[in-house]
């Protein structure tokens, strides 16, 4: 299977970005399936029942959220009308939604996405995602019930990002990390045949501090003082991710490489 992972989706740049190209990267690389982090669309911050539709038509089979995942209010109801966005496992025990799902790809086949919540330097404390995961893909294992199945892991820390793809080996066949907005470049198969990536990075506006206008970061920066609100950058998008190949006997990784389609980073395709 031909699997993709695009990083947050950030503001107006982003979303325009992946309307206009995620369907030529569909049709020109033969993706059966695609998962995109939405949850910084919408004004930089969460993601709306709007914006997550014109996402899912652009052609992600799955939209995860994380830490800003209900920022946009009327996702609290909309995310239990729609079972293609998820939210993270380990989110409030009371939240809306689910933090995984077993989707279908083409020609039938099982498709498990899955999203955690890392714990090191986040502002609010998230349940355990190792115990989380853990029981997650106890129960849907790789060339059994499931053709395939992506982890995100959603949080500040590599180490942190790194421990859940050893964690994950040979169990997932692609563990990777967002929320950062910088694409690493350490996209590896690990030794149990996990197709693994630090970080996706974001799909917007580079030209940017992490997607937003660089004035009021810098001003920040520089005086320890805020004067505005941070807004989205608007300029071209780079559509940054993971593409990863898998055996559909074992669900393991045989292939990865990173993505970086348009706006001003140097392309990477597979």
């Amino acid at each position: 299977m031909r699997l993709m992972f695009l990083g947050d989706v950030v503001g107006r740049s982003g979303r325009a970005g992946i309307t206009a190209r995620l369907p030529g990267l569909r049709a020109d690389w033969g993706l059966d399936f695609v998962v995109v982090n939405g949850e910084n669309a919408t004004s930089g911050a969460g993601l709306s029942a709007d914006h997550a539709k014109a996402l899912l038509a652009a052609g992600a089979d799955c939209v995860t959220l994380g830490d800003h995942a209900f920022d946009q209010k009327d996702m609290l109801s909309y995310i239990e009308t729609e079972p293609r966005i998820l939210r993270p496992l380990n989110y409030a025990k009371t939240a809306p939604g689910k933090g995984a799902r077993v989707f279908e790809a083409k020609g039938g086949r099982k498709v498990l996405v899955a999203q955690v919540l890392g714990q090191v330097f986040m502002k609010r404390p998230f349940d355990d995602p190792f115990s989380a995961i853990d029981a997650v893909l106890r129960a849907h294992p790789l060339g059994g019930a499931v053709q395939a199945a992506v982890v995100e892991i959603h949080c500040e820390a590599t180490s942190e990002k790194m421990g859940m793809g050893h964690w994950c080996d040979g169990r997932a066949s692609l563990v990777v990390g967002a929320h950062t907005h910088v694409p690493t470049a350490d996209a590896q198969i690990l030794p149990g045949g996990t197709g693994f990536q630090s970080d996706a990075g974001m799909c917007g506006d580079y030209n940017s501090v992490i997607g937003m206008d660089k004035l009021e970061p810098m001003r920040r920066f520089v005086t320890g003082m805020p004067k505005e609100r941070f807004t989205p950058a608007n300029g071209e998008a780079t559509l940054c991710g993971t593409y990863v190949e898998t055996d559909d006997r074992t669900g393991k990784a045989t292939k990865i490489r990173m993505i970086r389609v348009g706006g001003g980073l140097e392309g990477a395709r597979p």
